[in-house]
């Protein structure tokens, strides 16, 4: 009677004290801290750092606004030289050779019509810049966020093989006084090993994560992440509505394109008019032999103005044509755009408050399990314990924590998607 005396109160401490870690790791798992806040701050700055992909982009915008440099030359110098193999005579000798400049001069505002629709598509390229972020941004919160809810599992994993070696340790006691039987004892056995092997595979999901996260910040696949021990999830949430997204990059991008074929059309405009060319010809002439007259050999000097007109101007009215279907198919691509980001923005906001359920409700299967934990502890008092009760009790309780700790990593992810469509 004492040995059962002992054994109760051994594992109503140890039984009862584990669960209370269990518990409180439950519950002090979702306290988010400042500190950690800042830490994820600090990868997502070394991933846009380090992005190629946004180095590629930022290049492609340099580019394109280097190009508001190119257009604003004008066309080509035109330089002749010719030479008369039979000479033509004229009263004042003979034509030995001839040399000619030539600049074609475009419409007025022709120039700044170039430069506006360069200028244009550099800023509508600009916002591939600011998506690309916003992207990457997502990319390095989620996978932190995988990182955060393996990990937390893992230490719920480690819990709960301890929490199972004790209830070993009981059975073999309770087996030796009669309480119980060896099969207890393999059951027992058998939960661990097959938490351990969960673990196990864990531990390698991990490491495949760990290797993404650090491509996202292109660095070396090995390198250790440093992972928050705790998150919560706030008490309130902050209200979301579809007008924030009006001044989203990814719309914002379709107003520039549009303003982008407002100006090639200006330009297609200034193209469709005259251009003027200026020049001059200088022809070298040979003085007539045996001959006196003022004139004799005089070279001949013959300024030269030219107007290029596009008569058949068909292309000029093809690409206005062109120029308002592009306006339109971009109205339309916008408004897709619009409802797409839509539908993303109110299901995050959905998924968000539904996560906050799921952790509530899982919080009350906890407390629970915490209640038929405590009756198991007072029933083994009356010496009948059922360690198949208690195995039914400690996967429910595992049950419930994992739930817990995934309804917290879609509320962060549901957030992170609700930041980059509405911020």
């Amino acid at each position: 009677m004492k040995i059962v005396k002992y054994i109760s109160g051994f594992y109503n401490l140890i039984f009862s004290s584990l669960s209370k870690r269990v518990v409180v790791f439950g519950c002090s798992l979702f306290t988010f801290h400042f500190t950690s806040g800042q830490q994820l701050e600090t990868y997502i700055e070394e991933a846009l750092a380090n992005s190629p992909e946004i180095q590629k982009f930022e290049l492609q915008y340099q580019i394109t606004t280097e190009k508001t440099n190119e257009v604003r030359t004008i066309p080509n110098t035109e330089i002749g030289v010719g030479y008369f193999v039979s000479e033509p005579e004229t009263r004042t000798g003979a034509q030995k050779a001839k040399v000619s400049i030539k600049q074609m001069i475009p419409w007025f505002g022709s120039i700044t019509a170039r430069e506006s629709y360069a200028s244009a598509i550099a800023n509508a390229k600009y916002e591939d810049i600011v998506i690309a972020k916003r992207k990457l941004i997502i990319a390095v919160s989620q996978s932190y966020y995988n990182l955060y809810t393996i990990n937390a599992q893992q230490k719920i994993l480690l819990q709960h093989i301890e929490l199972l070696k004790t209830y070993e340790t009981l059975a073999l006691t309770a087996v030796e006084i009669g309480k119980a039987s060896a099969v207890d004892v393999l059951r027992l056995q058998i939960r661990q090993n097959e938490l351990s092997q969960v673990l196990a595979v864990s531990e390698q999901d991990f490491l495949a994560e760990q290797t993404v996260f650090n491509t996202l910040l292109d660095r070396d696949k090995s390198i250790e992440i440093q992972i928050v021990n705790e998150l919560t999830i706030p008490s309130e949430n902050v209200s979301f509505t579809s007008t924030t997204l009006a001044l989203h990059p990814e719309l914002i991008k379709y107003d520039k394109l549009y303003q982008s074929v407002e100006q090639s059309e200006l330009l297609n405009q200034k193209k469709s008019n005259p251009m003027i060319g200026f020049g001059i010809d200088y022809i070298a002439v040979s003085e007539r032999p045996n001959m006196n007259f003022s004139d004799n050999g005089k070279d001949i000097i013959m300024p030269m103005v030219s107007l290029s007109i596009p008569l058949f101007n068909q292309k000029h009215k093809s690409k206005t044509k062109q120029n308002q279907l592009k306006q339109q198919e971009i109205k339309v691509q916008k408004q897709e755009r619009l409802n797409t980001l839509k539908t993303a923005l109110d299901k995050a906001i959905t998924d968000r408050k539904t996560a906050r359920i799921r952790f509530d409700t899982q919080a009350k299967n906890l407390k629970q399990a915490k209640d038929a934990e405590e009756i198991l502890v007072k029933s083994y008092e009356t010496g009948t314990i059922d360690f198949n009760d208690v195995l039914d009790i400690q996967e429910l309780q595992l049950k419930f924590q994992m739930n817990q700790i995934a309804s917290v990593k879609a509320y962060f992810n549901a957030t992170t998607i609700i930041n980059y469509l509405s911020n």
